[in-house]
Parts: structure tokens; C-alpha cells; sequence
């Protein structure tokens, strides 16, 4: 299951919901008739309706939600759908952000940094937030020149930080 959204909170009083984009793909993810499933499942299945884009997120409305209160109880829930029916990228250096969630992120001397929990995706490139124990998340440009190799096999994702970026 693939997590192509989240939902923020509602917009109005007719059961819009603000829709936080979690795909590089929105165009193929997000349209009128699509049915997500859910995280969590109850909260599920929905149908799409309405879909208009909102300060670089979505305003949606979905069958199901009918109302401000049924949006208030949509509040962090993941729209989802199989990810057996996305097809893997041509481009050698092109991942799909799930598969490279829980990949161990090292150095290229060999230290173990952490564990990748999420990409956010920016304007200007992608962002790694990388899990470590016992302090902040470490947040490293997605860029060769940072990321010199993901090796998606081998479970893990090299960097070659610049001096301090780990200690930020």
C-alpha cells in the first residue's frame, strides 16, 4: 500500500478536506472517480468528487464526507491505493519513495546515521528525513553531489554530508 496523500484537515462546511500531496506524480494519482483506500482502513474507502489545487495542496471532496463534521473525523488519515499498479522507473537514477522508506542511511566513511522514515518533496530538490536515536532527525538534500548512492538490493542509502549538516 502507497500513501499518496494525507489529509490535513477540513476546508469549509461541506465536507472539503485540504489534502496534503505525498507523490511526485499528482497528476496520475489524484482525479475525479479515483477510490483510495485508507490508513487507517475504517476511515475508508473514498471516492473522489472534487479536486482543485489549494496554496500547494489539494481541496477535495470525496462521497463519503458529506458533511464538516464527518471532515473533522478525517483528520490524518493517508489516501492510499496498491502499489503493485505503479510501474518501476526507466530511469536508473528515479526511486519510488517507497522503496526507499526504512533503508539504513550511512556515510561514505562507513558511519551509521539512521534510518530513512520519509522524502519530502520540495521546489527546488527532495529532502531525506533520516531517523536517528536520541536527537532530531537529520534532514539531507536529495542531490548527487549529497547522495552519492541508493542501493535499494543492499538496504541502505550512502551521503557525503558537508561538515555540520549532521550536527544542525
Amino acid at each position: 500500500m502507497l500513501a499518496v496523500g494525507r489529509i490535513i484537515r477540513p476546508h469549509g462546511v461541506r465536507g472539503e478536506l485540504v489534502v496534503e500531496i505525498r507523490t511526485d506524480e499528482p497528476d496520475l494519482r489524484f482525479a475525479v472517480g479515483k477510490v483510495y483506500i485508507t490508513d487507517p482502513a475504517a476511515a475508508g474507502p473514498l471516492t473522489t468528487t472534487g479536486i482543485r489545487p489549494h496554496q500547494g495542496r489539494l481541496l477535495m471532496t470525496f462521497e463519503e464526507v458529506g458533511d464538516r463534521a464527518r471532515a473533522d473525523e478525517m483528520r490524518g488519515v493517508l489516501l492510499c491505493f496498491d502499489s503493485e499498479e505503479m510501474s518501476a522507473p526507466e530511469d536508473p537514477d528515479e526511486f519510488r519513495d517507497h522503496d526507499l522508506w526504512g533503508l539504513a542511511v550511512v556515510t561514505t566513511e562507513g558511519e551509521h546515521v539512521g534510518e530513512l522514515t520519509r522524502i519530502d518533496h520540495g521546489a527546488a530538490h527532495d529532502m531525506l528525513v533520516v531517523k536517528r536515536k536520541g536527537t532530531n532527525p537529520a534532514y539531507i538534500p536529495f542531490i548527487k553531489e549529497m547522495v552519492p548512492e541508493v542501493d535499494v538490493p543492499g538496504g541502505r542509502i550512502v551521503v557525503d554530508p558537508p561538515e555540520g549538516l549532521l550536527d544542525l
